[in-house]
């Protein structure tokens, strides 16, 4: 399906997320007629939005999806959240109405100059993208967008029809939208195929949601499969299955643990290599643990196939600081350094966040609404590494049962998450460590409230 002028033509958006949200005053700079229809009721958090979008001239729908509302789009926007079994999908494929995600939208319709990059993986897509926004920013024009807060449709600037409240975030073109591109955003797309295209790791997560990890690789997979011969993938080599991902793009691989070729990205000794050149020393690297090597490798592969010079990229390197809520050095007080690593939300995560701190006296702070997934992993890196486990949340008695059943008995249980710093800065170990290993649901809103809670705690006086 082409999309070209949307001018006064009907265009449907599903759900009044920060996705709908842009996705409407996007087409609403098109000049095009914007229904939203968001499934839930109103609530106050959203009405400043609504009233914006409805004085833009969007027709909004709440409470329900009618098939009054819908018929006659042209297509569908969809937050992409949704699930794919969900009834409003199937009245749209019954009124046959296209429908895909937003960032299949911007792929359909950017200018020809703004290229894609486009971040995907299970742990550790939001330090790379907004570690690639950070480097190119030293030469070009490139926000980061996508799974980390802002529609890439917010820099899109079509048209000047609508309000100044929602005009696009830049009036001039990104040289570049590096795009954290989440497995729902993806599962929602069809021709989807970014210049360029990094696959950071693949473990279990969403499962339910995709119906099992081969359908979740798949998703992810897919935009590989569309990339052309110019493009470039970006693979972990360390990762058999992201490694042998089918793509018709030129592969570049980043690797921990054995040299590359000349367009590979890797460590050998102290320092990072592209190809045969070394470029900055590890010990120059800001953010910690091995999984950030990763990261600052796809980053420096990114920026070498963008034309920006090595004093460019180490210059970016060195002055970049860690996103929130991922591994983020809090504050050191008293000897102990506070890492807020809310962002874990499974087993996997926490493992990565763990191995940081291979070396030091460290306690890990974990738990909340549990994933049920594997904690084998999990487990034998806490016996190894960590010196007390602080538990709270649901899931405190499953972990304690899990690390029990290894041998690893030193294990505290907490009521609050402020109980749990208290008793794991009592023994004043080097390393105080919230890496959750689960999901906030059972305690807090979401990830980002968790972690300003341990920020705003720690850094009490």
């Amino acid at each position: 399906m082409e999309i070209s002028n949307l001018k006064d033509k009907k265009v449907l958006v599903l759900g009044l997320s920060t996705t709908g949200f842009a996705a409407a005053k996007f087409l609403i700079r098109t000049g095009a007629k914007c229904f939203l229809s968001d499934g839930n009721t109103l609530g106050e958090e959203n009405r400043s939005k609504a009233e914006l979008l409805e004085k833009s001239g969007v027709k909004l729908e709440f409470g329900n999806h009618t098939k009054e509302f819908i018929q006659g789009a042209e297509f569908c926007v969809l937050s992409p959240s949704i699930p794919p079994d969900s009834h409003v999908l199937s009245m749209l494929d019954e009124l046959k109405i296209p429908y895909f995600s937003d960032i299949e939208l911007v792929h359909r319709v950017k200018p020809a100059d703004t290229k894609i990059v486009a971040v995907t993986g299970t742990n550790g897509k939001t330090t790379t993208t907004m570690l690639v926004s950070h480097i190119l920013r030293q030469k070009f024009t490139a926000p980061a967008t996508g799974n980390v807060g802002v529609s890439p449709l917010d820099y899109l600037c079509p048209g000047e029809y609508g309000v100044s409240e929602i005009a696009a975030l830049s009036d001039k073109e990104p040289d570049f939208l590096v795009i954290e591109a989440s497995s729902y955003q993806l599962h929602y797309t069809k021709c989807f195929a970014p210049d360029i295209a990094v696959f950071c790791n693949l473990t279990p997560d969403h499962i339910a949601w995709h119906g099992g990890i081969d359908n979740y690789f798949l998703d992810k997979a897919k935009m590989f499969s569309r990339m052309w011969q110019n493009a470039h993938s970006i693979l972990n080599y360390d990762d058999e299955r992201v490694r042998n991902i089918q793509t018709g793009a030129n592969r570049h691989y980043f690797r921990l643990n054995t040299p590359g070729g000349k367009d590979d990205a890797y460590i050998k000794g102290d320092m990072v290599y592209y190809g045969g050149e070394a470029l900055i020393s590890v010990s120059d690297v800001p953010i910690v643990g091995a999984h950030n090597l990763q990261n600052v490798m796809c980053a420096v592969i990114v920026a070498k196939n963008a034309g920006l010079s090595n004093e460019d990229i180490c210059a970016g390197i060195k002055s970049f600081k860690a996103p929130k809520h991922r591994c983020e050095l809090i504050i050191k007080k008293n000897g102990i350094a506070y890492y807020n690593d809310s962002k874990a939300t499974n087993p996997e995560a926490a493992i990565v966040a763990i191995g940081a701190f291979e070396g030091k006296r460290t306690v890990l702070i974990a738990g909340g609404r549990d994933k049920n997934t594997s904690l084998d992993e999990f487990c034998a890196l806490v016996k190894k590494t960590i010196d007390k486990a602080v538990l709270i949340g649901e899931a405190a008695e499953r972990f304690a049962a899990e690390l029990k059943g290894v041998g690893y008995n030193n294990i505290v249980f907490a009521k609050t998450l402020e109980e749990a710093i208290d008793a794991a800065e009592a023994d004043k170990p080097d390393v105080v460590l919230f890496s959750p290993a689960c999901a906030s649901f059972d305690m807090f809103k979401n990830y980002e409230t968790r972690g300003e809670a341990f920020r705003n705690y720690v850094s009490k006086v």
